[in-house]
């Protein structure tokens, strides 16, 4: 290859560098700067607006915020909105509309990145209390029981429950240069009015097992506790 062969090709691999850190810092930028948005959307539905969307052209609206207590502070907070899907986890943790409504009795699950949001999962610790407040002002304190890695192939969770959960999920590892996976990383916190009943094997029904295959050949849903 001449001189002006491999000045070129120095060239384009700079411009690809450059590209592929502009876009990476555009995402975090985008998922910091929507939470002001959100945030906006967030205290008007406080106000008594129904549906209050952070951008005209959303297809969602917040639903809680979710904030990280230590000694007795508030340490950080998120607006949490409503529906799992790929669009609303670019901007903000997602509330799973399958799973219990934010305070409500049984498992309420929120997702986010690992890499934006939900980095801060890494420095939980158990006993750590977490806080979620509701458009309509109540507010429920959770105290966490179980951090652990499951394996999204071989495990789901469980919706039900006697009791307000909180179930917080994000993709793992938290350094991991590629995307995607099947490994997650998965945080439990029971209510702080159920901390009497901790869950069994320090987990409640965060972790449950996926439909097994009996000897029969059916397969059959593991029973819940």
């Amino acid at each position: 290859m001449s001189g002006r062969g491999r000045a070129v090709l120095a060239a384009c691999a700079a411009v690809f560098g450059v590209a592929c850190c502009v876009q990476a810092s555009w995402i975090h930028v985008k998922a910091f700067a929507a939470q002001a948005l959100i945030h906006a959307a967030w205290e008007r539905n406080r106000s008594g607006a129904t549906a209050a969307r952070p951008w005209p052209w959303a297809d969602t609206t917040p639903v809680a915020k979710l904030s990280i207590l230590r000694d007795g502070a508030v340490a950080s907070s998120l607006v949490v909105l409503e529906g799992a899907n790929g669009r609303n986890l670019a901007f903000g943790p997602v509330h799973d509309g399958a799973s219990a409504l934010p305070g409500e009795t049984g498992n309420t699950v929120i997702a986010a990145h690992r890499d934006t949001h939900f980095r801060l999962l890494r420095t939980l610790r158990l006993g750590e209390e977490l806080r979620i407040e509701r458009t309509d002002g109540r507010v429920v304190n959770y105290r966490v029981t179980d951090t652990r890695v499951v394996d999204s192939r071989k495990v789901r969770i469980a919706l039900g429950g006697d009791h307000p959960r909180l179930t917080l999920v994000t993709c793992y590892p938290f350094d991991s240069i590629q995307p995607g996976g099947p490994l997650r990383f998965v945080v439990t916190a029971d209510s702080s009015a159920a901390a009497g009943n901790p869950p069994p094997h320090r987990v409640a029904h965060a972790a449950a097992p996926l439909p097994v295959v009996t000897s029969d050949g059916m397969a059959r849903e593991p029973r819940r506790r």
